[in-house]
Order: structure tokens, then sequence, then C-alpha cells
């Protein structure tokens, strides 16, 4: 493990010195100064705990399902929740659902023998990724019982490479690993692990729950004026150049536009597109009038969800980077659904794609041609938006299985 621990620090280093000029960075360094030092003064009952991890705001997300049902079934634990990126932690660290909520340590053997000896966790679980191979190690030797939760493995990651023995070995921590389709415990399987069970994905139980719990807003209702819009959610660059075409093409359409970072020089594109049309989410806030407006940017977050409510139809950003972000989000109101071409790995996306809810798209002419045929076509609207709810209830119950599982 040599090898890993000089690679953890030289990790360590890299985010140190990306701090001087990235913000992200700098927040993951500050956030962790005197971290162990604040969970020792703070986590001090003698009740059973349990530990959930999660990488960032999506695996957060996906795993608030369990920690919800953890704390209404079994409330005599205490739930300790972490977060490795800033983006997980500084927008729930304030989570009401957990009794304490900390960025991880880093994965050092010294920082992870302290942080297990403050938390003691009586359970532990990872949300969907995140195998540091000193944590999984030391509550492997501290008998803790460990879980993974709506895993979802390839043949192209590093537990199937020749080279990737030590995290194969990691694997064998687990109590269970609950993983998310067959193919993934099958590629388990033909590397000798077996106490693996298809669960599904916990993701679908929390848009269901989403949806029952979306909120009116008060400023989207003026914008929409009744009328059902457009929405674009956790856009990039490049779906915003498709969208800015559309905004001008179809000057009689209602467009929401939420990008995923909200750069004031991007908004002022987007913004720019509708012309005095155009308006942000924020302006109204402080007085602004939405109504009689073509384009509304949302740029505060935390809404997304319920502005879905709203739409007849979705776009959701992200395809023409590394992936797509969440659609289960925009699936769960009924809603047609278009993304850009890389969502392959993403196999609610696939399987949407399959059933015609959901339509890739390459190019601004297969944007236009998806949107002009279900705006002049009612009933074919209403029947991919009945298939995409559909699918997204007939997953749910992963959530129930799982704690189930662990706690009897």
């Amino acid at each position: 493990m040599w090898w890993y621990n000089i690679g953890i620090g030289a990790f360590t280093l890299g985010i140190r010195i990306a701090a001087c000029w990235k913000p992200k960075a700098r927040l993951w360094i500050e956030g962790r100064r005197g971290l162990l030092e604040k969970m020792a003064a703070t986590i001090t009952s003698d009740e059973p705990l349990v530990w959930v991890h999660a990488a960032s705001l999506g695996e957060f997300e996906q795993g608030r399902p369990v920690i919800e049902a953890i704390r209404a079934t079994h409330p005599g634990y205490k739930i300790l929740l972490t977060f490795f990126s800033p983006s997980g932690y500084e927008v729930r660290k304030t989570y009401a659902g957990a009794d304490y909520v900390f960025y991880l340590p880093s994965d050092s053997p010294r920082h992870v023998r302290r942080f297990l000896d403050i938390a003691k966790p009586s359970v532990a679980i990872i949300i969907k990724y995140e195998f540091w191979l000193n944590y999984l190690a030391e509550l492997g030797r501290r008998g803790c019982p460990t879980y993974l939760i709506s895993a979802i493995f390839r043949r192209d990651s590093v537990f199937f490479r020749p080279y990737g023995s030590a995290f194969r070995r990691a694997l064998r921590v687990f109590s269970k690993i609950f993983v998310q389709n067959t193919a993934s415990k099958e590629l388990l399987a033909n590397i000798g692990v077996t106490h693996v069970e298809v669960a599904g994905d916990t993701r679908f139980d929390r848009v269901a729950k989403i949806a029952e719990a979306a909120r009116r807003l008060e400023i989207v209702d003026r914008f929409c004026g009744g009328r059902k819009v457009f929405v674009a959610g956790s856009t990039w660059a490049p779906d915003e150049e498709l969208l800015m075409r559309l905004i001008r093409t179809c000057p009689e359409q209602q467009f929401i536009v939420a990008p995923h970072e909200m750069e004031q020089e991007r908004i002022e594109r987007l913004l720019a597109a509708a012309g005095e049309r155009g308006i942000r989410y924020t302006d109204c806030e402080r007085g602004a009038s939405p109504e009689g407006k073509q384009l509304l940017v949302i740029d505060t977050i935390g809404i997304l969800s319920s502005v879905y409510a709203y739409a007849s139809m979705a776009y959701i950003g992200g395809g023409f980077g590394v992936g797509i972000h969440n659609i289960l989000e925009a699936a769960t109101f009924g809603l047609p659904l278009a993304f850009g071409p890389n969502y392959g790995k993403f196999r609610e996306a696939v399987e949407l794609v399959d059933l015609g809810a959901a339509k890739s798209i390459s190019c601004y002419e297969e944007l236009e041609a998806w949107f002009s045929q279900l705006i002049a076509d009612e009933s074919l609207r209403e029947k991919l938006g009945a298939a995409a709810v559909r699918y997204v209830h007939e997953n749910c119950g992963a959530t129930e299985q799982i704690v189930h599982e662990i706690f009897g």
C-alpha cells in the first residue's frame, strides 16, 4: 500500500497548490483544517452511530432516502454524514436528516484511525462509489459492518484491470454490496465477489418523493401564466449554444434554463438570446416582473426539482461533456426528455431512450426536430411523458430492501 499512500499525499499536495487559484480546492483545504478536533468536540454521544459517506451532492441525493428511512425506522441510531467534495458539503452542511455533517478527512492511515476512533460507527454505508483503501482496510480490521449501496460496475473500471488487485481485495471488506443491475452482479461474480444483491437504484425512491413534495414557486407561476414551458436543467456551454438558437428561433415559446455553473458571462449570453424578454430569477426576487417574458434563467440553487413541475418537456445538460446530469428528477414529473450524446454510462438514460420517453440529440437540427414534433402533437407528448413517470414508479423500492437487509 506504500504506492497508494504516496498517491494520497501527492493528491493532497496538488489540491493545496490548486487552492491558490481554484475556489473549490480552497474550500476542500479550508474545510479540513482542524476537522478532526471539531469532530472530537462534537461527536460525544454513546448511542450507536451510522456513518454514511457521499462523494458529492449527487451521491447524497442517491443515499438520502436511505438516511431518512434509517431515521424513521431506527431512531436509536445517530447519523454521521460525510462528504468528499465541497459541492456536496457546502450545500448540505445544515442537512437536518443527519446528526453530524462533516468533510471526510483524507485517506491517510493516521487520519483514518483518528476518524474512526472518534466516530466509532456501528454501521458504515458508502453510496455508489468512493473506494478509499485505508478507510476500507481499517473498517475491516475493526469488524465494522460496511455496505456499498446503489453501486454500478462497468467492465472498464479498475476492479477488472490486471493492476486492480488492491481494489478487488477492498471489495471483500463489504458485508454486502447492493448493485443497481444484474450486469454489475455478473461482473463481480467473474472476480469471485459474490456477496452482492441486486436492489436497484435508490434515486428512484428519492425522485418519487420529490414529485410529491414539489413546491409552487410564485415567480415561476407568474412567468408561466398558466402555460407549460420548456425547461432545460443543469446545462453547460455546449447545451446552451443549442438552446440559444432554439430560443431565438421560437420567440412565442417560453423557456426556463437552469445552468449547472452560474457564471455571470454565461448567464448574460443566455439572456441575450431573448433580448429584453429574458430575465433572471434573482431579479424577480428583487421586484422585477417575470410576466410577459420569454426566458427565465434560474440563477439560484435548490429549486430546479420544483421548476420541472411547470414543464411540458425537458432538456438535461451535460451530455456533450463527461455525461448527463440527473434525468430522473425530470422524468418523475412525466416529461419527455432530451439530452446530449454522451449518455451510455447511465442506465436510466439508456432505458428511457429504449422506451422512447427520451431522445439523444447530437446537433441543433435534431433538437429542433424533437421539439417541433412534441409542440405540434400534444397526445404524443402525453404518451411519452406517461412512459417516463411509469418507468420511475416501476423502479422504486430499493430503499426498503437495503434498510431491511442492513437493520432487519
